[in-house]
């Protein structure tokens, strides 16, 4: 469940904007997901073989090159199908705690 929650979280991240793997780390650690480099990367490599998403190389003037993934047109469906499965799945769980 937690692998499924995180590869969501991705995906709405790139959402709003396109970002390398270390400040999607940063975002998730200050929404106090813990995540490492070793779960983020092949999720991401998983993704973008799904074609989810995108990658593409830039300049740092602060070391080598970041590669920024973006989402795809089907990262943008599978997002929009993932958003429509957490909302039953948290009616559900509000259903059942408050009956």
């Amino acid at each position: 469940m937690r692998k499924g929650v995180l590869e969501y979280c991705i995906l709405s991240l790139l959402r709003k904007n396109d970002a390398y793997a270390s400040s999607l780390i940063a975002e998730l650690k200050e929404a106090r997901m813990i995540v490492v480099e070793g779960t983020l990367y092949p999720l991401l490599t998983r993704q973008k073989n799904q074609g989810l998403l995108n990658y593409r190389w830039v300049e740092s003037t602060q070391g080598p090159p970041r590669k920024y993934y973006t989402l795809t047109e089907k990262g943008k469906e599978a997002l929009a199908e993932m958003d429509q499965a957490w909302k039953e799945v948290v009616g559900s769980i509000e259903y059942i705690k408050n009956k």
